[in-house]
């Protein structure tokens, strides 16, 4: 079964929007639970994203895409 990674919704207070500006894991690699596998950047600030399962990672948002609190941005199965 599929595990979404999500941006967080708790990391910022206004609507805006994020963008994705790197992912540390490629298309099909194998990446461990809580590995740091991508980073997104809203209004200037870097949050990094965090594996929440162990699994073989699925992009969805390439580098340079937008996504919004809560959008699902990989998938790791």
């Amino acid at each position: 079964m599929a595990v979404d990674v999500t941006v967080p919704t708790d990391q910022w207070e206004e609507e805006t929007e994020a963008v994705v500006t790197q992912w540390f894991a490629s298309e099909g690699a194998t990446v461990s639970e809580g590995a740091l596998i991508g980073e997104i950047m809203v209004e200037k600030a870097q949050l990094e994203i965090h594996a929440p399962a162990a699994g073989v990672l699925e992009i969805v948002v390439p580098v340079d895409g937008i996504c919004g609190k809560g959008d699902v941005i990989a998938r790791i199965s």
